[in-house]
């Protein structure tokens, strides 16, 4: 019986942008992240005694700034020489041959696989047979596994590929195959990598994409982590994921129909977010709000979003767990109906039919956005200067605002019109 660890996509050192921009990020902690994942699967690896790990492509995100990338990594690839574990490893898109510039030796433990063609690792004392090809270049479009050794007689045959098979949303389509190419080579276990989400694409044989070792943003959510995998027989006993993520990124949506003022859907996401910091397990939480419903909320939020996103962030500051709000999303509608108002026949149905009309005529679109040339010359530079200012000139980005206008305007002519 032995044990082996699959893992992929471990990007260390993945730059990790705007993360200053609001009071109390943990921006150290964010961009060790990927480093002190690595450190919790060498812990892993050695609490488990496992025979070998498996490494499917991507331990750097491309040619390191520095040495120290390598360093921490030969580090850490040392501690589990000192234990008796091997490692076998091959590159995938981000660290090819052609991506890295520089170079450091490896322990004598740790095998990395030819880029020329297929190669095979046999470990004897164990009656395993790794099967594998690296990356020479970041643009891998041809089969590798085409080629790769059909299994020998008597070992755990083991295939390990960087690709993202028939396609994966997300991910380029680099050294592409299918299942049955797989499953045809007659191996035990195919360790994947490339898509950095978890996938049992097959039990049987088992083909497994164990998603990345550590989240980097937002659409990376959910426990990230390896493949513990037990053989016993020529055969795999049993299958564990461990999750060895430090940071966890998840997406909070918050439906706030209920909710009468912007103090209420505060409550909302400040409960929801909560609970998800305790699901975190201790672990750092990242998350990314998105507020939606039709609700009575909706004025509060659209005359300030600015300030109700701080009154979310100071709220869930107070909660006492280590939770960052990295991005909030307003997505919410007020409670009138809109459609029924078009019918009407009165000034606000005028209005709201002249607004509809807009979206199919940029001309006149761009004849009513001269109004604003005095607004966009009093502007401060900073804004006109910065990433994401609207601009007031553009008709096809003041198209999809429409919507938003539609919101925030009936309302307040209306509520003005009873006052």
């Amino acid at each position: 019986m032995f044990k082996f660890i699959h893992t992929a996509d471990i990007h260390i050192d993945s730059p990790l942008r705007g993360l200053e921009r609001y009071e109390g990020t943990p921006v150290e902690e964010i961009r060790s992240a990927t480093r002190q994942a690595l450190r919790n699967l060498v812990d892993l690896a050695i609490a488990e005694t496992a025979a070998f790990v498996l490494i499917a492509g991507d331990v750097y995100d491309g040619d390191w700034k520095d040495y120290n990338t390598g360093l921490f990594f030969v580090s850490q690839l040392a501690r589990l020489s000192r234990e008796g574990i091997r490692v076998v490893i091959i590159r995938g898109n981000h660290d090819a041959a052609s991506q890295i510039t520089k170079s450091l030796r490896l322990p004598e433990n740790v095998f990395e696989l030819s880029t020329k063609k297929a190669e095979t690792k046999i470990f004897n004392d164990i009656g395993v047979a790794i099967h594998g090809q690296s990356y020479i270049k970041r643009d891998v479009t041809d089969d590798l596994s085409y080629k790769y050794p059909a299994a020998l007689k008597d070992h755990f045959n083991i295939g390990l590929l960087h690709t993202a098979m028939d396609g994966r949303e997300g991910h380029d389509l680099y050294a592409p195959c299918r299942i049955e190419g797989l499953v045809a080579k007659g191996y035990d276990y195919w360790a994947l990598g490339h898509v950095h989400k978890r996938e049992v694409v097959s039990e049987n044989p088992l083909i497994i994409f164990p998603g990345n070792l550590q989240g980097r943003h937002a659409k990376e959510s959910g426990p990230k982590g390896a493949v513990l995998v037990q053989v016993e027989g020529g055969e795999v006993t049993a299958l564990d994921y461990p999750e060895l993520d430090v940071v966890r990124w998840v997406q909070c949506d918050v439906d706030i129909k209920d909710a009468v003022s912007g103090f209420d859907m505060v409550d909302l996401v400040r409960e929801t977010v909560g609970r998800e910091g305790l699901n975190a397990e201790g672990r750092t939480l990242a998350a990314r709000v998105r507020v939606t419903g039709n609700s009575r909320a909706h004025k509060d939020i659209s005359s300030d979003p600015e300030q109700w996103s701080n009154q979310i962030r100071a709220s869930v500051a107070d909660l006492g767990i280590n939770i960052w709000v990295e991005k909030i999303i307003f997505s919410t509608k007020s409670t009138l109906d809109i459609e029924k108002l078009l019918i009407q026949d009165d000034p606000i149905s005028n209005l709201l039919r002249n607004l509809r009309d807009l979206r199919q005529k940029p001309d006149e679109l761009a004849l009513l956005l001269k109004e604003f040339d005095d607004l966009k010359i009093k502007l401060p530079p900073e804004y006109r200067q910065a990433d994401d200012v609207l601009n007031l000139g553009d008709p096809s980005a003041i198209i999809p605002l429409l919507d938003d206008i539609e919101q925030i305007l009936i309302p307040i002519i209306l509520e003005t019109g009873q006052d």
